[in-house]
């Protein structure tokens, strides 16, 4: 088994409160499922660095603050993760689909109805249960 991958994922809301989830694009592993944006944490960069450096890439967008809602782990076949999903409060820019990836707006209730990475499934749980967006 690889070392662990530290993965940084974004929960980025719009003004209705929906959230943006983007498509894996063609070529990577598991393309065609939906996660939350984000990416990998570079050796020596800070988790917040590397979602301001991720958003920035995938998005177009610049995070502005954002804090840290929940980390897990999760065990795929072929390789181990450990997920940190922060909240994005506040972004400068429109979100554009950068990296060949598709975007798409979803409410919150209705994450559970899309076909999400296995490994984001418990943030779609502790999004459902967030009091408000912010």
């Amino acid at each position: 088994m690889d070392r662990m991958i530290l993965v940084v994922a974004a929960a980025i809301f719009d003004s209705s409160g929906r959230v943006l989830i983007a498509e894996r694009p063609p070529g990577k592993h598991m393309a065609g499922r939906w996660e939350f944006p984000g990416g990998k944490v570079a050796p020596g960069e800070t988790e917040e660095a590397a979602l301001a450096r991720e958003l920035a890439e995938e998005l177009g967008i610049e995070c502005l603050d954002a804090r840290p809602m929940m980390r897990l782990r999760h065990r795929y076949p072929d390789r181990e993760v450990e997920l940190s999903m922060w909240v994005v409060l506040r972004y400068r820019g429109e979100p554009r689909e950068l990296d060949g990836q598709r975007l798409k707006w979803v409410p919150r209730a209705e994450l559970d109805g899309e076909d999400i990475l296995e490994a984001d499934r418990p943030f779609v749980a502790a999004l459902v249960q967030l009091p408000s967006p912010p």
